[in-house]
This record gives structure tokens, sequence and C-alpha cells, in this order.
């Protein structure tokens, strides 16, 4: 793993210096370090409370050639690796540090990529949480602000973009020198440095000029247009609604290689990982997940960027307001104004999820040092704090939210706060007290349950209507919810809302009184309008018109409130597997929000591979995949459901007709109107033929060569990927044994390696790897210590995502937890997945109960 810093080790440090500045000066041509290291040179000026102290500051580098302190040398061996120990401290110090600094292959630090369709060389920084100290020396902690003078040297056709723009460009023969003037306050983590034969487009917006970058060989697929379209009214919604303009002098946007995230927020210089630009065509799903994933990023320049975390603990706050935030901006100022249809059926079950498992933790999180942070990137520090933002801006009014958030820019811009300052500011605004509100929602974990409790009289009106709230015996709090109920009827237009009530429940039960006299109706949705954060159950007379209504209703939003409380019963093992797949199956060409459609579609797969019982896979299997292949005959053509449906048919075909169809299209003798069989679509039909071993007929099989013959159509990273994928799906024991020895060599880069683990992981081949059980518990604990932190949580749980659902790996688990001690992180990851077979054997028992 990383080298680590604690939060003690942070408030020392913090106590004892204040920063002022850095002098950056890196060198991208420094002979002797090619495509392995570079040259950094830093200058920090800070200042000491008690003179005559010791502290430390972070580097991780192979070598240190030069440290001074107050010009005075400081001995090469207070550098162990990751810290130079520094002693004597003066009131006002300055340390110099030239080091020779090491590019990743795992997206931490300063990133090289070479693309293989050019031979073009670009690079980028990733520094969240802790990895500046992997490009400069620095106090790499989040409550350190300073400002950051950076100087590049570099080849000379390249471009170099940092946080600010270049003052000044000096070229010198085949380099150039680039300089950066100081940037305003900032945290380490969101530096940022990106270089190499960047194609961009340049705009303005608002005072804001406008940069969006990608690789040259993807410059004929960048949609600028429409990504700054979004970019244009993310600002116009932002500055209305924070009350500070933007506050950093340029906005560019990076679309970069062989991204460990979705994007990173770093001051006026974003990346964003490449797969959003499209190269073959995508579902309007792709589209908006890319507008969310912008619209975050910029929600971030104010929420983290101008006002910054003082420590991890509150690294919540940061995700979960973006997300909110972005998903407010996407439903009111773009044209995806179902984003919070999107948010209920997809991000919040991310949150479910997660809050369910074993080491599921209160959204604000005791964060004790680096490497538990790094683990709690999850669905509670985004979806569920998302989602509990949204109902306290339900509790506390918009209004009132947005004038409390302005109060809190301005009181603390370009400094750091902790959630307190927040929950001050919006006490403020809204006259509410939030002590109690914070208790229950943001000190404690675990999901409640809602549902409805009614009684009706001869007439079929409500005699009395409540809620019911639970908690899981582990996590026994009742919290105050803001809901609002639905009565919905079936109509001659669909499933129609008859009567809304909006109230606060807590408790164990809350009656209703506003509902009594109310005629009982078809189906009866407790959350209407998505206000709170609690998994929903249907009464049984509801739950019976959801069966057979689904593809009813007229509104998206309540449909998908319903779709993602039967996939909470099915993943609670309440509902049978099979069950579950024959409602999707039958209400899924009623869905008219492609995202919602999409998820569906994959947590059916999920539903028949994990959660059915075992001998009923195959029949779950071919359930979906004709289905599938029935409404991809229907669909207009041309259309995202028809995109959509082939899609998922092809993750799903596994009878000799099917397989022979996906050939066919493979080949071109089958077409399909409005369907263009495009490079990316090629790839996963023949990925799946592969991972079968099907072709059209019994003499027919799709192998390497057929891999060796797609990669020379397709001479790209990505298609290096796609065939990484394909070798390693090859259903055979040799083609196992060689992505195994690919995975644990420790020399693939973040992308490679993914990609050749979601071929070793096929969920259609357990058989085939759950011979590499025991392989992977002995190897498991030296790729923890010894390689990068998104590299090894990448290996922990991809890997064990793929083994056996069974006892056998559960007991293989425990017996490991027993005898190796593993660290904290490492064992919490270890525990989720134990608690995913668990939950899955549950699944399976039940669903074995509808056989």
């Amino acid at each position: 793993m990383t080298s680590n810093l604690t939060r003690d080790e942070a408030q020392a440090r913090s106590a004892l210096i204040t920063v002022a500045s850095y002098e950056v000066d890196l060198d991208l041509t420094a002979p002797g370090g090619g495509e392995v290291t570079f040259d950094s040179v830093t200058v920090v000026r800070f200042d000491c409370a008690a003179p005559g102290a010791s502290t430390f500051v972070d580097l991780t580098a192979p070598a240190v050639r030069e440290i001074t302190l107050n010009g005075a040398p400081v001995g090469l061996e207070a550098f162990d690796g990751d810290r130079i120990a520094l002693d004597g401290l003066a009131a006002s110090n300055v340390l110099r540090v030239s080091a020779q600094c090491a590019y990743s292959r795992s997206g931490e630090g300063l990133h090289r990529f070479t693309d293989p369709a050019d031979k073009r060389v670009y690079l980028y920084s990733d520094l969240e949480t802790f990895d500046a100290h992997r490009v400069y020396a620095c106090f790499d902690q989040p409550d350190l602000k300073a400002t950051y003078e950076l100087t590049v040297t570099a080849p000379e056709e390249w471009l170099v973009v940092s946080n600010m723009a270049p003052e000044s460009r000096t070229a010198d023969g085949d380099t150039a020198r680039w300089h950066f003037p100081p940037t305003p306050l900032l945290p380490t983590y969101i530096t940022a440095i990106a270089a190499g034969d960047y194609h961009v487009v340049r705009d303005e917006h608002d005072g804001i000029p406008l940069g969006v970058y990608c690789r040259q060989s993807l410059a004929g697929y960048l949609d600028a247009g429409e990504i700054i379209e979004v970019t244009r009214q993310g600002f116009d919604f932002y500055h209305r609604s924070f009350g500070i303009k933007y506050p950093f002098e340029k906005y560019d946007q990076l679309f970069v290689p062989e991204f460990k995230e979705g994007a990173m927020e770093n001051a006026g210089c974003v990346t964003i990982l490449e797969s959003y630009i499209f190269r073959s065509r995508v579902t309007d799903f792709a589209r908006e997940a890319r507008a969310e994933t912008i619209l975050h990023e910029m929600a971030h320049m104010w929420f983290g960027d101008l006002v910054t975390m003082r420590w991890w603990d509150d690294l919540w706050l940061n995700e979960s307001f973006a997300t909110w935030a972005g998903t407010l901006a996407q439903a009111e100022a773009t044209r995806w104004t179902w984003a919070w249809t999107t948010f209920a059926q997809l991000y919040k079950a991310w949150g479910y999820r997660q809050d369910q498992l074993p080491s599921t933790h209160p959204i604000a999180a005791d964060i004790s040092d680096i490497h538990a942070v790094e683990v709690n990137f999850d669905g509670i520090t985004y979806a569920k704090g998302a989602s509990v933002l949204k109902q306290l801006v339900a509790y506390v009014g918009l209004d009132n939210f947005l004038a409390g958030v302005r109060k809190y820019f301005a009181a603390h811009a370009w400094g750091n706060a902790a959630l307190a300052d927040l929950l001050a500011a919006l006490e403020e605004t809204s006259g509410r007290d939030l002590a109690a509100w914070s208790r229950e929602w943001l000190q404690t974990a675990g999901v409640n349950t809602l549902r409805a409790s009614y009684s009706t009289g001869d007439d079929g009106r409500f005699t009395e209507f409540a809620v019911e709230q639970e908690a899981p015996a582990a996590h026994p709090v009742l919290r105050s919810h803001r809901i609002a109920i639905g009565l919905y009827d079936k109509t001659e237009a669909g499933l129609v809302r008859r009567h809304r009530v909006e109230t606060d429940v807590a408790g164990p039960r809350t009656v209703i009184p506003e509902l009594a006299g109310h005629t009982r109706p078809d189906l009866v949705l407790v959350n209407d309008d998505d206000l709170t954060y609690a998994k929903i159950r249907l009464d049984d007379h509801s739950l019976g018109t959801l069966i057979d209504s689904i593809d009813d209703f007229i509104d998206s939003l309540p449909a998908a409130l319903c779709w993602a409380s039967a996939w909470d019963m099915c993943r609670d093992g309440e509902m049978a597997a099979r069950d579950y797949v024959r409602l999707v199956m039958s209400g899924i060409s009623s869905v008219a929000d492609i995202s919602v459609a999409q998820t569906l579609l994959r947590q059916a797969g999920q539903a028949a591979r994990r959660f059915a019982d075992p001998g009923w896979r195959d029949t779950g299997l071919a359930l979906i995949a004709g289905t599938l292949r029935r409404l991809l005959r229907e669909a207009p053509a041309g259309s995202d459901e028809q995109l959509s449906y082939l899609r998922a048919f092809a993750g799903v075909a596994t009878s000799a007709s099917d397989l022979a169809l996906l050939a066919r299209l493979l080949d071109g003798s089958e077409r399909l109107e409005g369907l263009s069989v495009d490079t990316d679509l090629r790839w996963a039909l023949l990925a799946r033929l592969v991972s079968r071993g099907g072709g059209p007929d019994d003499s027919t099989a799709f192998g390497i060569d057929q891999i060796d013959a797609e990669l020379a159509r397709d001479v790209t990273d990505a298609g290096e990927r796609h065939a990484a994928t394909c070798y390693a799906a090859i259903p055979t024991v040799e083609a196992k044994q060689e992505a195994w020895r690919a995975l644990t060599r420790g020399d693939l880069t973040i992308a490679m390696f993914r990609a050749t683990l979601a071929g070793f992981a096929d969920p259609d081949q357990p058989e085939l790897v759950e011979p590499y059980r025991a392989d992977y518990f002995g190897v498991v604990g030296d790729v923890w210590r010894d390689w990068s932190s998104a590299m090894a949580q990448d290996f922990v749980s991809g890997v064990y995502l793929a083994l056996a659902l069974s006892a056998e790996t559960v007991e293989a688990t425990d017996a490991y937890l027993a005898g190796a001690e593993p660290p904290a992180a490492l064992r919490r990851l270890l525990l989720e997945g134990r608690d995913d077979v668990l939950r899955a054997l549950r699944c399976q028992a039940r669903d074995r109960q509808a056989s």
C-alpha cells in the first residue's frame, strides 16, 4: 500500500506549522529519466509556531538528490522513502528538495501514457487523497493550504496545463519552459499538471475561459459542443444558486487515458475519465452520466476547492454535496430533467447496498488515517450522503438551504471548514435546530425500512393509516423522515396519482390522520417523490398491483421507486429471484427512461446469476435472452432501446441459436435496421462468443485467432483492453492460468489490469475460477502490502467477486482473517466480499422455495 498519514499526525503538524507557498519546478525531459522518472525541485516557505521543534515533509520518490533547510544542507539519511525528517525549525523556514520522482502506471501521482495509435505521450496528475507527494515534496494534508507556483520543462511540441493559465512559455530547441503564476490558496490534493500533445477546443462563458482537451487520436470523436453546453448551463445554475462567481481564472476539462476513477476536481483543471469520449454509438444514458459527472466536478469548485475540509472525516460532505448539487443542476438546468429518477434507481441502490454491509459506517465517518479514507469512497460517502442532503433540503426548504450554503461559502472562502460550520449556517437561515437531525442522520449507520399500515371500512375507505418504521438489530436507530405518500389508481391512462400528502414520520409508528377517509387506492407509495433515504416495502394489495401493472405508470419517478423496492426485496430474499427476473421481463418494454431500463436489465442478469437457485440459472438467462431477442426485433430502428436490448442480449446469450445470431451480426450476414455494428459493439459481440466458445455451428469456435483479427482492426489502447478481456475470457484452463499470471505479476497498468480481470472473472465461468480461491488467499496479503492503493483494492474486491458463491469461500475467508490478522482496510474489503456471498446464498435458498 501507499505511504500513510494518521489524523493525529496531521493535527499535530497543522498545529505546529503554517505553509505560505510552494515553488515547484518539474523537468519532464530530464536525460536518464525517460519513461520511468522525472526531476522535481520544490521550495516550500512555512512558519513554525515553536522554533526548535521538529516535523516532517511528505515525499515518495526513488531518490532525493539534495535537501536544504534555511540554506543549510540536510543529510540524505533524513529521507526514508516516504518522508523527510526536519529538525531545528526556525520561526520562518525555507525548505528546498531536489528529487527524482517516478511516473505512475496506476493512475496515482503523475501518470504517463503512450498512445499505441500514434506513439504520442500524455501525462496527467491525480493527487487525491494523498498522492501529491509523489510529484513534489509537500505537507500533504488538506488543512495546510498554500499558494503554488509551477514551472515545467517539457518537449517543445507539448501543451502543459495546470490550475492557472500559463504566464509564459519559452522555447529552447527541442524543449519549452512553461511558467504558471501562483494559485490562490489550495490544498495539495487539487493541484494539477497535465502535459502532452493534447488536442484542445477553446471557448468562453460569462468571462470564464473554457478548454476541452483530449488526445489527438480521439479528437474526431470529441463532441465538445455538448460538453461546453452542459458546462455553460452548470455555471449559470451555480452562479444563481451559490451567490459567488466561479472563483478561479479559467476552467479546463481534460479527458485523460487510463484514469482510475470517474473524474477529479482539480481547481480549474478537471480531469475526466476518457470513456466519456464516445468512439462508438451510446445510449442517452451515457450522455446523461457524463453530464452528471461534469456538473458534480463543477460543484466541487465551490465545495471542496474554495472551501476545503480540514480532514478526511468530512470527505462525505465534499462528495455528497457535489452529488446532490450536480443532480439538482442536471434536473433544473439541462435537458435531463429526469435526473432524480436516475438518482433514485441507480445511485440510491448503491447507498442501500453499502449501508447493509458489515463495514457500514456513519455518514460522518471516523477516519483515523489515509488508508481508512482510501476505502471510504463508497456508496455511503456519495449516494447515502447525497440522499440525506436531499432529505435535509426537504426539511428546511430549498431556499433556506441555498441561503445557508451561500453564508457558508462567504464565511469560509479560501479556508477550511467542517460539518459544524455548515450546520450553523443552515440553522441560521432556516431557523431549525439541526442537532437532533445531525445525530440521527450523520452520526449513525444503517438504513431504515418504511411500510404502510392501514385498515379500511366496509366502504373501502381508510379508517386509519400509519407508516411503520423498522431498523436492523445491529443499527437500531429509528430516524425522523420527511416523506410524501402517494395514492395511485388504475385508470384508462395508466397508474395515476390521485392524492399526495407530505408529512414527517418518526419512531416505530406514525399515524397520518390526513389520509383517513380516503378510498384505498390500487397502490400506496410511501416515500413518493423520493424525499427520504429508506427502504420501502409495499403492502400486499399494492404489491399485487405492482406485479400486474408495473408497466402502467404514467410518471417515471414513482415507477423507478417501485422498481427499486422490488430489487431491494430480491436482494433481501423477500422476493424470489426468479420472480424478480419475470417482473423485469414483463415490464421492461414500458420503461421509457433509458437509464432505468439499462439498470433493470443489469439487475435482472445479476438476479439470475447470483441470487437464483443455481439450478434455475440457465433457465433465467434463457428467459432474459428470449425476451430481449423479441424486444430487439420490435424496438424502433435506431432507438436507444434497440441498442440497449442488443447489448443486454449479448451479455446473456447462451443457446446455440442466440450465439449464432451474435455471430451473424458480427460478420454482417444479418443486419438490424437502424443499427450499426460499430467498433465497441463488435467487441461486445465477440466477447460473448469467445466466453461461450460458441459460433454459428458446432464446427466454429471463437478464440485467439478471432481476437487477434479484431485487434488488427482496432489498433488502439481501447482495442488492446477489449482484447485483453477476451483473451482472459476464453473458457479454457490454459487461458485462466495465463490471465492469473498477468493479474498477479504487478506490472500491468491499472486500465489493463481491470480489462484482464473483467475477462478472468466472467460471471458465467465459475467452474474455471473456483480453483483460484486458494491462490487468491495465498497472495492477497502480499498484494495489499506491495501494490498501490487503487491496484490493491481492484485486486482484492474484483477477484473476490469472481470466487464461487459457496460456503467454502466463506470458510476460506474466515480462515484467512483468523490467521493473517490483515490490516483494517484489507479486512474491511474481505468482510464486504464475504457478506455478499452470504447474501447470495440466502437469496438462492429463498429462490429454491419458489421452484
